[in-house]
Formats: structure tokens, C-alpha cells, sequence
């Protein structure tokens, strides 16, 4: 392990703030000039203060003696946490605020857990795990740790930030393993082994690239496969300062490299960044194109066939200039020649590599160099050595960025050389190429020697029952183009008749091109028919993305933090509502979710009210419809639903659906039995179709009749359609014109931004509580059996929401370990603020804008009564002056007026023969406003119950 440089430990003693540090172990320490004393945690200190501490110099000593504890805050947590000095300044390190949680509270000879955040997952996959190694050593680098690795790169003429995050540069520190859980534990034996076999870590325990800078190598679909590793110390022997992880070599350095026809192969990572970095500053593509091999030895197979893939015209060879780069050169243009691939040498003076060159000739002369490399020899086109003539060109010019190469003659050449015939091999006789189609954009490519087959319009084939497509050939500059279905004789033979005429060629040789690519594409075209849907890829969080997500989720007062969160994205009022669907929303990683109905008229803000709690929820967690069609659901893919949440904007949008969304509902999954044709034989057969949830579903409706069955399932929020809350919103429409109103809106981004990615952070977890015999819930109807289930859920989404604040519980099963979150008395007092409002309306007979009614026909009532001195039988009221007493539309007043008069809390008085209808309110006037008991246990009363209880042993 690298030494700690000493700026850094007094860096961290001026920063540190240690009579902090030393209280937060629970010593009392009392101030006594500039000096703090305190007893001594080290020894039996119980009546002299023997602990001195002086902040001014970082320092803290004991004069007990045969105590001797001294040092600075370093030392402090090393010997009171029992970590060692390393752990210890890591704790300390970027603010020290590691140190100052979870710390213990009394001296340990030695900790058996990493007090620091563990980079990595162990539910991750290889390719997964590997990128989460490279963020960590990444971090490593850019953070004060890194100075001395960005010194040897800045010494290496590569100090250019951009290229650094650019390729991943990292370094190994061997602190990794101070954030991994030791051995004798589960999980940390796991990820230590699995990094055993990933190569990261030896057989003997530790990082197989300790003290090296580090650049990942990623395949072709961009998943590291490989790190680089760079000993940076200056005495490390020539033969031991590179290093590859314990594995198989793989993976391209610089992959985009190979987007341009002209590139630079080098031996070397640093040598390849070489190039880049000084052709970046001149705008040299060919320079910037720079990719190399795993050093001299190791011109890979699949960096090889990378190359030819490509198409990539030509390669400026740039290996060292000693023996066995010498050699290493000739072997890969030998290779690369002998399948039409023109090579040119970058000439280095003798005994120089190229980074070493740049470094004492200047930038200037390496570029130079590249333009002026020069031509190898002869090129091999499929077995045939061709002797082109040289060009006669000029000297390049400084701003050239190609040299010119002799590619038609070679050209020329394929077209007189048999198709059929093989580059040949020094081990063996001669072959034919191998024939593979390439994806290029929204086509397909095909190379049988000079001809050149475009496919285009497979991935509109959905069966195996046609193969239609759009097929251009082109050979020397002719060119033939047509649609045609593969698996049609007739068409088939009209194409080769075609293009026959137009390119010259022989049918026979065109027939068998067609014979080849029918089979080629019968195969790419099953695979893809068959293949299973994607995932949605997952997102990953950089370390500051982590960092902020987790300190809202670690917060005491987390509720608070979302309720004001929403106030400061812009969103007034609702606070209920907002914290019901957005606990709903959350639900998802449960096995039974909650679902949630927004209930209000048209124009209330049903719709801003779903916008606004879906935001704070990733994109990729949820899906979104406007109206869904009965059978829709049943063929959305077999996990794309799973632990999401589905929208549906307008409840009657799904009302065809109705029966598929409360299956998904109560059973958390869906299955349907349907006809459809085999694939391979054509034959009509069954096909199962399966949804998987579990999924939390959110609707908004105006409607005032929901379907009941659908209704029970779900929590109704209405919406606040007051005077009061509509003056606000008012407020909030003109505030958001101005500057600050502007400004607020940037702001509401990074809100956004911080509480999508806590969602990200959570994940499903069973929730065991150990007070739910102890809870109550009201009984007096049959419907209160899913209302019970419902404010349970709500318990354990709270306690969900918390679990990066509590350890979990962990017991085994006939050798199953089963790992539960536990409730606390909070979960359950939260809960019981919200379900008295979300669920007492479930045990209303009136429907909540129907409720709102009755009780402005109340206030409206009391109001005549005291105004014109009468009792309450003969304070009428007519639509108009209700209409007008609440604001409401002439359609909604009468709607909700005819449901109080059918449900008799209203009587209608005339309104026949053109008389205006006047109503008496036949209910108390006087009645207090409803409010809803649902009979939920006292908490306080809990609390007290519990502190009764005898202390488990």
C-alpha cells in the first residue's frame, strides 16, 4: 500500500476538528484555556482528567502514566475504533464525515465491520462488477489520493483531465478492501471471492493491481472485460511495470477507433493515449484513432477480426523501436496485409517507444512522424501478394490528415483474384474467408470478395414465413437494387437476371452470393424473432449521485424531507395526498402494492397532482398510458411490469381493462391462454402469455360512480378543490413568470434529480412488523377487510422507505437465511396520521365531491338561518344559490345534488311546470364536519406498553 504522503495526514489534522472527533466517542471533554481535558477512554480513567487535547496542533495526549495514548485525529479513531491507521485516514478523508457516523461508543481492540460504504454490489454481474472496481479506483485517482498517479501522467505528457475521464483512468490504492466486508462474513466472502475469479483480487487476499494506475479495456458492446494496470513507481524493474488482471486478455482499447478507415496500432495503452492526447490538440484524426495491443506478444484474435470488421482501409503500425517491437510489427503486418489491409511503419529512433519520443521530441514531431509514415512492402489480397507501384505524391503539408495510399490497384486486384480462395495461413493450407453479415446504421453488409451486398428492411419480417427485404449489390462501381422475398423462387431468380446484366457478372456467382445470404439471414432473423425482450438497462449512480440520494434517505425526518420537497418543486397544498400516492408509488417493491385512484372534477388537477408525484420517481420504473385496451396487458412482457408503477391518465381510458388491472391487483400477476401461429411449422397452436408484478397502479377520473370492485382495491385521494387552494395555485401560475419563479423551476431539477435516484437506491425487501398483533382496525363492515390490508401496507412502505436507516433481521429456514426490515413505533404513528383521511372515506357512503357538497349545503343553510332569523326547516335553498355560494358548474351542482337527494340528506320542494327547484336539507345543519374513525390503536399508548415490557436477554 502506498506510504501516505505527509502533507496529506497534516492536511487532515489542520481540517479535522478533534475535541469534535473525541466527543463524538462520547468523552467529555471541558475546555480549560486553549487546551480541552477530559478521562481518558485508553485506560481506567475515572477521577483525574489525564486527557489533554490542544486543537491548535491537531494533537491529544494522556499524562496518566503507563497510559502513553498520544497522536493526532488519525491515531484517535485508529486506536479507539480499532481500524488500522489507513482505515482511519480514510475515514477522515473528504470532509471526515465517515468518521463521525456509527461511531462506536467505547474503545475496540479491533473492528470486524468497514466502517466505510461498500463500492460495490454483491448481486452484481461480472461485467457489472468489474465497471464498479474501475468507478472505485476512478475516484481513487481524481480525489486527493490520485496526486501523485496524476503527477506520473502529467510527467508522461498525458496531464489533460478530459482524457482521463474520457478512458476511465483510475488507481489501485489497495483501499478497496477496507470498504468490502471482511471474510468472516457472508457477504463479504462472497464479493471476495467472486473478485478472486475476476482476477482483482489473488489467492492470498490482496488487489492483484496494488499501487498501479489503472485503465479499464471494454469489448464491443462496452463492458470491461480487462483492466490495465501501470506501476507508477519510479525503482519497479522494466519487466514487471505492467500488469492485466488474472484472466484471459480481451477487449479493445479505444474501440471508436475503429469508426475511422485510417488508424494507429501501437503496443501500448500509454502509447495509444499518447497519440491521442497530442492529436486531440491538433484536430488529427488519425492520431486520435489510436488503439493498440496487449504489448508486443499479444496481437489478440479479436482485436484482429475487430479491425477487419470494420473495414478499416488502412493501419499505421507504431511499436516500439527495439528488437521485439521490430518483430511484433512485422507479424501484425503480415496479418493485417493478408486481407487487403495496407500497413505503413511510424519510424521512431532506435531504443524509443512512442510516448518517450513526444516527451523529447515534442508533440510536433509526432505528428510528424505520423504523417510521414511509411509504406510496408507489398499487400496480400485473398492469398495473392500484389506489388502495387508506389505513389507519386508530394511531401504532406502540415494540416494533412491522410496520406494517400495506393488502395485502387488492390482494389482492382480483388475483382481478377478467385472469390472462393483464401488468405493463406503459415500453419496450414489454404481456406475459404469467413462469411458474416455486419450491422451498419439501419442496414446489414455482406463482402464476397468485390461484390458488396446491402441488406436492408429484415426487422420488418415478424415469422418465419417470409424473408422480405431490400437488397442492394454493388461490384467496381456497378450496382443493382431490388425488394424481393428470399423464400421466393421467382423473385429470387428475377434478382440474379437483373443484376447479372448490370454488373457483368455470372449468374452462377451471384446465385451462390444468394444462397449464402439466404442462409445467413434465416439465422439472424430467428434469432431475432426468438430472442427474449430486453430489460431496461439500470441506471448507474456516480459517487456524488450516491452520496446526495443516500443522505436523504438516511435523514430522521425523511416524510418531512419529501412533503417539503414537493413544496420546493412547486406543488402547494395536497400534502396528504402527495405523501399518500407517493407512499402508493413506493409500495411498488412490495409484494402487494398499493394502488391509488386521484379522484376531483375536470380543470381541478387530478393530472398535476399524478405529473407531480410520478417525478420523483425514475423514468425507468414507470410506465405511462393514456387508455389500454382489454387484452393489452397480458402481452406487455413477462417482467416489464415488475416492481413498477403503472399510470393510466384517465380511469375510464382502462375501463376495457378493467378486469386484467384488478387480477394484476390482487394476484400480482397475469395469465392468458391464446392462439398463434408456431414459427417453425406454421401451425396454429396455445400460447401462454404471463405478466409478472408485483406493480403499483395510479389512476386519475372524474367520474363519481367507480367501479366498486376497482374502488376497494385502490386508495381514493380527492382532490382540494377549495377557494383557498385554488387562490394559491393562482399565486404559484404568476410567481413562476417571474425571475424567481424561473430560477425555482432550474432548482426543481436537481430536486427531481436527487429524489429519483433515492428510489433508485431502494430496493424490495420483506418487512416483518413486530407490533401488528398489538394493532387495531375498525370491523363494522365487510369492505374493512381489504381497508386493513391497505393501512398494514402503509405501515410496511414506511418502513421500506427507511432501510438505510435500520439494520435488517436475519433468520434461516430449514438452511434458508430470510432477511426481514423491522417496523417501528414511528412507521406505524406516520401511518396513522395519513389513514384516518385516505381510508375513512372508503367507509363514507358518499363519494368525497358529494361529501364536499353536503357540507357547503351545511354552511350554506346555517348561514340563511342566522340571516333571516328562522329554524332550519324553512331555510330553503335553490340550484342558483348554491351554484353561486359554491362556485361550482351548473352540471356538477345538479349531478351531486341528485345523489344527496336519492341518499335523503336533501329534499327537492317544486320544479315542475317551470317553477325553480328549491331543497331543505333534511340532516342536522349543526352536524360536525365528517371525520373518520377507523379505530387505529394510540401509539403513545403502545409506547408505554412496550417500555413495560422486560428487557430481552
Amino acid at each position: 500500500m502506498a506510504r501516505i504522503p505527509d502533507s496529506e495526514i497534516d492536511r487532515i489534522k489542520s481540517e479535522t476538528d478533534l475535541v469534535a472527533l473525541i466527543q463524538s466517542r462520547g468523552v467529555s471533554l471541558r475546555q480549560q484555556g486553549t487546551n480541552w481535558t477530559g478521562l481518558c477512554p485508553f485506560h481506567q480513567d475515572s477521577k483525574t482528567p489525564n486527557l489533554i487535547v490542544t486543537p491548535g496542533k491537531g494533537l491529544f495526549r494522556c499524562m496518566a502514566s503507563g497510559c502513553g495514548a498520544t497522536g493526532n485525529a488519525i491515531q484517535f479513531v485508529e486506536r479507539f475504533d480499532g481500524l488500522s491507521f489507513r482505515h482511519a485516514f480514510e475515514l477522515l478523508a473528504n470532509g471526515g464525515k465517515a468518521a463521525f457516523e456509527h461511531a462506536p461508543d467505547g474503545p475496540r481492540s479491533k473492528a470486524s465491520v468497514p466502517r466505510l460504504p461498500c463500492p460495490l454490489e454483491d448481486s452484481a454481474g461480472d461485467a457489472k462488477l468489474l465497471e464498479q472496481v474501475a468507478n472505485y479506483y476512478a475516484s481513487r485517482f481524481s480525489g486527493n489520493e490520485g496526486e501523485a498517479a496524476r503527477g506520473y501522467l502529467a510527467g508522461r505528457g498525458l496531464d489533460d483531465p478530459a482524457l482521463w475521464k474520457r478512458f476511465g483512468i483510475g488507481l489501485s490504492d489497495r483501499t478497496l478492501g477496507l470498504r468490502i466486508p471482511s471474510k468472516n462474513r457472508k457477504q463479504g466472502a462472497e464479493i471476495r471471492e467472486r473478485l478472486e475469479v475476476l482476477g482483482v483480487y489473488r489467492k492470498t487476499g490482496r488487489e492483484h493491481l496494488n499501487g498501479c494506475l489503472v485503465v479499464p479495456v471494454r469489448n464491443v458492446k462496452g463492458d470491461i472485460v480487462q483492466l490495465y494496470g501501470r506501476r507508477i513507481g519510479a525503482a519497479t524493474p522494466k519487466n514487471q511495470r505492467h500488469l492485466y488482471l488474472a484472466r484471459p486478455l480481451g477487449g479493445i482499447f479505444n474501440a471508436d477507433a475503429l469508426k475511422h478507415r485510417e488508424i494507429i496500432l501501437t503496443e501500448s495503452i500509454l502509447d495509444a493515449l499518447t497519440f491521442i492526447r497530442h492529436g486531440s490538440e491538433a484536430g488529427l484524426a488519425v492520431m486520435e484513432a489510436a488503439t493498440c495491443t496487449f504489448g508486443t506478444a499479444n496481437f489478440t484474435a479479436e482485436l484482429f477480426e475487430a479491425i477487419r470488421a470494420a473495414k478499416v482501409e488502412s493501419v499505421r503500425l507504431a511499436f516500439d523501436a527495439d528488437e521485439a517491437g521490430q518483430a511484433a510489427e512485422a507479424e501484425a503486418s503480415k496479418r493485417l496485409q493478408a486481407v487487403g489491409i495496407e500497413c505503413h511503419t511510424v519510424k521512431l529512433p532506435w531504443g524509443m517507444d512512442v510516448n518517450q519520443y513526444a516527451l523529447e521530441q515534442g508533440p510536433e514531431a509526432l505528428r510528424h512522424a505520423v504523417r510521414s509514415a511509411a509504406w510496408i512492402g507489398k499487400t496480400v489480397v485473398n492469398g495473392h501478394a500484389i506489388e502495387p507501384q508506389k505513389p507519386e505524391v508530394s511531401a504532406p503539408s502540415e494540416d494533412t490528415q491522410h496520406v494517400v495510399q495506393p488502395l485502387s490497384l488492390a482494389a482492382k486486384s480483388l475483382a481478377a483474384c478467385p472469390d472462393e480462395s483464401a488468405a493463406k495461413k503459415e500453419d496450414g493450407p489454404s481456406k475459404a474467408p469467413a462469411f458474416e453479415l455486419v450491422k451498419v446504421g439501419d442496414y446489414h453488409e455482406a463482402v464476397f470478395g468485390s461484390r458488396v451486398y446491402r441488406i436492408g428492411g429484415l426487422e420488418k419480417n415478424n415469422s418465419l414465413e417470409v424473408l422480405k427485404i431490400t437488397l442492394r449489390m454493388t461490384c467496381e462501381g456497378l450496382m443493382h437494387v431490388d425488394s424481393l422475398d428470399l423464400y421466393r423462387d421467382g423473385e429470387r431468380r428475377k434478382f440474379i437476371d437483373r443484376a447479372a446484366e448490370e454488373t457483368t457478372l455470372e449468374k452462377d456467382l451471384i446465385k451462390r452470393d444468394l444462397g449464402k445470404l439466404l442462409l445467413a439471414l434465416e439465422v439472424l432473423q430467428e434469432s431475432r424473432l426468438n430472442a427474449p425482450r430486453e430489460e431496461a438497462e439500470s441506471i448507474e449512480l456516480s459517487s456524488e449521485d450516491e452520496v446526495e440520494a443516500l443522505e436523504l434517505l438516511r435523514s430522521p425526518n425523511l416524510l418531512k424531507r419529501i412533503v417539503k420537497a414537493y413544496d420546493e418543486a412547486g406543488i402547494v397544498g395536497e400534502e396528504t395526498n402527495l405523501l399518500a400516492a407517493y407512499l402508493a408509488c413506493a409500495s411498488r417493491k412490495l409484494n402487494k402494492p398499493l394502488a391509488v385512484i386521484i379522484q376531483s372534477t375536470s380543470a381541478a388537477g387530478k393530472s398535476t397532482l399524478m405529473d407531480a408525484v410520478l417525478a420523483f420517481f425514475p423514468d425507468e420504473e414507470q410506465v405511462k398510458y393514456s387508455a389500454m385496451t382489454g387484452q393489452s396487458l397480458y402481452y406487455l412482457g413477462e417482467s416489464n411490469l415488475k416492481h413498477k408503477i403503472l399510470a393510466i391518465v384517465e380511469e375510464e381510458g382502462a375501463e376495457k381493462a378493467s378486469y386484467a388491472l384488478k387480477l394484476l391487483q390482487s394476484e400480482g400477476e397475469l395469465t392468458i391462454a391464446s392462439t398463434g401461429k408456431d414459427p417453425h411449422s406454421g401451425r396454429m397452436e396455445t400460447q401462454e402469455y404471463h405478466v409478472e408484478g408485483p406493480v403499483a397502479i395510479v389512476f386519475t377520473t372524474t367520474s363519481i360512480d367507480i367501479d366498486e370492485e376497482l374502488m376497494n382495491r385502490c386508495l381514493v385521494l380527492t382532490v382540494d378543490e377549495s377557494r383557498d387552494q385554488t387562490e394559491r395555485i393562482h399565486k404559484l401560475q404568476r410567481e413562476a413568470r417571474t425571475i424567481e419563479g424561473i430560477l425555482s423551476n432550474e432548482r426543481r431539477k436537481d430536486i427531481v434529480r436527487v429524489m429519483q435516484n433515492a428510489q433508485r437506491l431502494l430496493e424490495p425487501m420483506r418487512i416483518a412488523n413486530p407490533f401488528a398483533r398489538e394493532l387495531t382496525f375498525t370491523s363494522g363492515r365487510t369492505r374493512t377487510r381489504r381497508d386493513h390490508e391497505k393501512y398494514l401496507t402503509l405501515i410496511d412502505t414506511i418502513a421500506l422507505l427507511h432501510q438505510h436507516q435500520r439494520e435488517a433481521i436475519t433468520h434461516e429456514v430449514n438452511g434458508r437465511e430470510v432477511t426481514m426490515l423491522p417496523v417501528t413505533l414511528d412507521d406505524i404513528e406516520a401511518a396513522n396520521r395519513i389513514a384516518p383521511e385516505v381510508l375513512g372515506r372508503s367507509l363514507d357512503e358518499l363519494p368525497p365531491q358529494t361529501r364536499r357538497l353536503l357540507e357547503s349545503i351545511k354552511t350554506l343553510v346555517r348561514a340563511k338561518m342566522k340571516a333571516e332569523q328562522v329554524e332550519q326547516r324553512l331555510s330553503i335553498f335553490s340550484r342558483r344559490e348554491l351554484r353561486e355560494f359554491t362556485g361550482w358548474s351548473e352540471t356538477q351542482t345538479r349531478l351531486h345534488l341528485e345523489r344527496l337527494e336519492a341518499m335523503e340528506y336533501v329534499h327537492r320542494r317544486g320544479g315542475r311546470q317551470g317553477s325553480a327547484c328549491k331543497y331543505d336539507l333534511i340532516t342536522d345543519a349543526d352536524e360536525p364536519e365528517g371525520s373518520w374513525h377507523v379505530g387505529l390503536i394510540d401509539v403513545a399508548k403502545l409506547r408505554r406498553k412496550q417500555s413495560r415490557k422486560p428487557a430481552t436477554k
